[in-house]
Formats: C-alpha cells, structure tokens, sequence
C-alpha cells in the first residue's frame, strides 16, 4: 500500500483532519497509555497533515513530556499526537482508528515496546 489520502477526527467532529499516510507501516503499543486506549498508530510529517478543525482540544504529556497527545475534551478520543522524530523533523501521530473508512485491525502492525523505553 503505498500513501493515501485520508480523512479523520474525533468521535463529535470538533476535531477533523487530512493526512497522507502509508498504512503498511502503522504500530501498536504497550506502554502506559497506548495499552489502555488500543491505539493504531501512522507517523507521518508534519506537512502531511491537515487540521481542518481544532477544538476544543486538551493535552496530556507523560514519561518523557516529548509527545504531545492531544484529545477531544467533549468525546474523550485522542485522534492525533505530535512530536519529533529522532532526526528532528516534526512529526504526527495519527490514531489510525479514527481515520474514515479504515479497518486498522486488518492492518498488519508492527508492535513497539514502549514500556520499556
């Protein structure tokens, strides 16, 4: 599969966005957070996103305070995080759940130990 042309956002619609994305190389999670909330995870760059709608947004930071997960305070769903990658470009996070017309548990997702980082 090589990059799309998606749509998503949170369960309300206060948050939307459009992200090119390559789902052949999303991941799954074990630490703290994503264990708890069975996120599907694409990084992409930042310039390959587009928020169409912010808001109202709140932020959660833990660990390291690196990543900057961001959610919906009306339906509670995280749809996208963002950060840096380990070369310093600015990346995206997108929750490959909240993505229109995707099925992220028939994605084969490579699994991260994030518990132990």
């Amino acid at each position: 599969m090589a990059t799309q042309h998606y749509t998503g956002g949170c369960q309300c619609g206060a948050i939307t966005y459009q992200v090119d994305a390559d789902l052949d190389t999303t991941f799954t999670c074990n630490c703290s957070r994503c264990k708890r909330t069975g996120i599907v995870l694409a990084f992409v760059p930042q310039d390959r996103f587009l928020l169409t709608r912010d808001g109202p947004v709140t932020e959660y930071l833990f660990n390291k305070m690196a990543v900057h997960h961001r959610f919906c305070p009306t339906c509670g769903i995280e749809s996208y995080a963002t950060g840096t990658g380990p070369d310093g470009t600015q990346m995206v996070a997108v929750n490959v759940n909240c993505l229109d017309g995707v099925d992220p548990r028939a994605l084969k997702s490579r699994h991260i130990d994030g518990a132990s980082f």
